[in-house]
């Protein structure tokens, strides 16, 4: 009697964890949580952060630089397929996120963190690769920025805040 026991507990508990790992996993496949608009990481359970030196993935824009009001191309590119991500403009002298993001690929939507639009992220769980998005500035001169995203490949493993190169703002003195 006490084998079957034992076999009814592991039996129920494996039952409870799925069904905690299920409902955890399903609650981020529609998207990044407001809580990571800050840094950026992933709220999953027991995730396993990479060395950005290490990653399969770039953030990049045609453009070295641009006005108040431009439209920026933003193109991320993998080798490797991920479900999940998070992008950002941001000020390189505070670090502040900036402007909106005004075209996106199927399987994103718009997250508003600060400001409506300021933050893209994942709508679904489909496994992505290579990402374009147009990123418009604000009408006022804010300075240099930099694109960050976060890449999730599975529930356990990601990247985070990989980063593209400057896009210094035009007409600064």
């Amino acid at each position: 009697m006490e084998d079957g026991g034992r076999a009814h507990a592991a039996i129920v508990g494996w039952a409870c964890m799925t069904l905690c790992l299920v409902s955890c996993a399903a609650a981020f496949s529609q998207g990044a949580s407001l809580s990571a608009c800050t840094d950026m990481m992933p709220r999953h359970l027991r995730v396993q952060l990479h060395s950005s030196n290490n990653n399969y993935v770039t953030v990049h824009t045609n453009m070295s630089f641009y006005f108040p009001g431009d439209k920026v191309p933003v193109t991320v590119r993998s080798t490797r397929d991920y479900m999940g991500f998070m992008l950002q403009a941001r000020k390189v002298s505070n670090n502040e996120i900036a402007g909106t993001f005004i075209f996106l690929p199927p399987g994103s939507k718009l997250l508003t963190c600060f400001e409506d639009g300021d933050t893209v992220t994942h709508s679904d769980k489909s496994l992505k690769r290579n990402l374009s998005f147009v990123w418009k500035a604000p009408d006022q001169p804010i300075g240099d920025i930099k694109f960050f995203i976060s890449i999730v490949q599975s529930y356990f493993v990601y990247w985070a805040k990989l980063e593209s190169a400057v896009v210094a703002q035009g007409g600064q003195n």
